[in-house]
């Protein structure tokens, strides 16, 4: 589990009662929330040493340093022939990659491939498409053309050298990562243990199968969520519909394994939303409460006992997106040890974004030539929007005009 939220007291009933935690923010600026969110995971996950396999995803505990030089010899950068000395150059044999070169004499060539040892002696590579055979009346053959030293020859350690720090901490462990570390020579990495999520989709009105019918409408979050936590590095112990019962959601969050339990439903004052009760029931304190943010304002951010959090979704889908970028995945990075980040990058804008009076909007946009274009189908109960988009702008209250600019958040490619 994740560290501590803040120190407790075990109550008559047995329940462990946060007593000191931060204050909680209701209805805060959007950023604000996110903000909150990063601090309440700032004790990042313990360290794990693993395969590269397992890495991926994954989270860099510690720089990451090469351990040989980069290339670890000279080698050819080009298919042709390996010189040494003015030319014209006898030719004698071949050096493939992964084969061993014996030293190169002046007037001497050999046939080189690329990727292959430079040969010692040599002073540059001769491109096949450069040269020139010629046969000696003797039979020999020689290659003729123009070479100057160090030509199509990558010096050992141009890429880096040993020890020199690659990347530092904190970096998510991509495919371009893993064949870095392992083009550095290394077998294991150095990662934080991947956030667990459990996802609690709360609702009687769910169908998990077959059309929607009278009052009943199929679950959209059970099938959109997992892919994307899973992307943001965490580990889904599993998924499961709870029905609108303040009991089986009361136990459902106490005995939850999971560093995280992710909600879907509940968050607002309804008459099945019990949500804030299960939370006092179990112990749980909210951090954040309420967002200055549409679509989404009604979601919940909550420390448990025992280091674990609570993030509480809005119902609707496309304010559930909103829930998961503002509170959620800021809290997943920051407990698999991703290093806080700057403000999202900012593109220009197609057209205009009208905003709300005083609320941050998250619009769903696709990139043209012309910019930022916002896509329609944007309600809070609506994914036909969020379906096409490429990103989720941020609009700030009172809204951006076509040409300025609004910072974008990511969304999951695949």
């Amino acid at each position: 589990m994740s560290g501590p939220a803040g120190m407790g007291t075990v109550d008559p009933a047995g329940d462990v009662r946060l007593t000191s935690v931060a204050a909680t923010l209701r209805g805060g600026p959007w950023r604000a929330a996110r903000d909150a969110a990063r601090a309440a995971g700032a004790r990042p996950l313990p360290v794990e040493r693993v395969e590269l396999a397992a890495a991926a995803g994954r989270t860099l505990a510690e720089p990451l340093a090469a351990l040989t030089d980069l290339p670890a010899f000279d080698t050819s950068a080009m298919d042709g022939w390996a010189v040494a000395g003015p030319g014209p150059w006898r030719l004698s044999g071949r050096v493939l990659a992964g084969q061993p070169c014996a030293p190169l004499a002046d007037g001497a060539a050999v046939e080189i491939a690329t990727g292959a040892q430079l040969p010692p002696g040599a002073t540059g590579v001769l491109r096949r498409e450069h040269g020139v055979l010629t046969e000696r009346p003797d039979g020999a053959v020689q290659v003729r053309g123009a070479v100057v030293p160090g030509q199509d020859v990558r010096p050992r350690g141009q890429e880096c050298g040993r020890g020199e720090e690659l990347l530092p901490a904190g970096l998510p462990v991509t495919p371009a990562v893993l064949g870095l570390a392992a083009a550095a020579g290394h077998d294991r990495l150095a990662v934080h243990r991947r956030p667990t999520v459990e996802l609690l989709v709360l609702g009687d009105e769910l169908l998990v199968a077959g059309l929607p019918g009278p009052g009943r409408v199929r679950d959209a979050l059970g099938p959109l969520l997992p892919p994307w936590l899973a992307g943001a590095g965490a580990e889904l112990l599993g998924g499961r519909h709870v029905r609108d019962d303040f009991g089986l959601l009361r136990d459902a969050i106490r005995h939850s394994p999971a560093d995280l339990v992710l909600t879907t439903g509940g968050t607002a004052a309804g008459p099945v939303d019990f949500l804030h009760a299960a939370l006092e029931a179990t112990g749980g304190h909210p951090l954040v409460d309420g967002v200055a943010v549409r679509p989404g304002h009604p979601m919940l951010l909550a420390a448990l006992p025992g280091g674990r959090h609570l993030v509480g979704l809005p119902g609707n889908p496309l304010a559930a997106v909103a829930g998961t970028v503002t509170l959620a995945l800021p809290l997943l990075h920051a407990l698999s040890g991703r290093a806080a980040p700057a403000a999202g990058p900012v593109e220009p804008l197609a057209a205009a974004l009208p905003g709300h009076p005083v609320d941050t909007r998250l619009h769903p946009v696709r990139r043209t030539a012309a910019g930022l274009a916002p896509l329609p189908h944007d309600g809070p109960a609506m994914l036909r929007g969020l379906a096409r988009a490429e990103a989720l702008a941020v609009v700030p209250p009172g809204g951006l005009a076509a040409g300025e600019y609004a910072e974008v958040l990511a969304l999951p490619a695949a």
